[in-house]
């Protein structure tokens, strides 16, 4: 998030359509509880016809790294991740993607994905479910920023008289 940007700004500025709003969704989905995205989207009620492209699967995928953000990038270890692919009737297509064992969740976050791309769903979506989960995110943030600052220890060199 840009720094100058204010707090209280829209989410979503600009076209909710565009690569950078998808991302954004994307990223706050991922993040959300199993169990609250499926009560949103029940909540949503009657939702449009679609399909499975890919159920969803759990594999591995090569995590990499790089000694202090700028060496060269070796191999680190796997991860558990789950994809899935949903395609709604009239012809949209989602894609869930996260790291761990959660099937259901990735086939939500590709069913979300796909209906976010149809105008009439895209800012009900975003308004009901994308918004209310990635405030209480950043509520949650702030209360372990809160709760890590309690604990903070300053460290202070004292100089001894002789040394002086």
């Amino acid at each position: 998030m840009d720094a100058a940007a204010p707090q209280n700004a829209d989410p979503l500025p600009g076209d909710p359509h565009s690569v950078e709003a998808r991302r954004r969704r994307l990223r706050v989905l991922v993040g959300a509880d199993a169990g609250e995205l499926a009560r949103r989207i029940a909540a949503l009620g009657p939702l449009p016809a679609w399909h499975r492209l890919r159920r969803p699967e759990i594999g591995l995928v090569m995590v990499r790294g790089r000694i202090g953000g700028e060496g060269a990038p070796f191999n680190l270890g796997e991860a558990t991740a789950t994809r899935c692919a949903i395609a709604l009737e009239s012809g949209e297509t989602g894609f869930g993607y996260l790291l761990g064992r959660d099937a259901p969740k990735a086939e939500a976050i590709a069913l979300l994905d796909a209906l976010s791309q149809r105008p009439e769903w895209c800012l009900r979506i975003e308004r009901d479910i994308v918004a209310p989960i990635a405030e209480a995110s950043r509520h949650a943030d702030a209360a372990l920023a809160a709760k890590a600052a309690a604990t903070k220890v300053d460290f202070f060199t004292m100089v001894r008289g002789e040394d002086s």
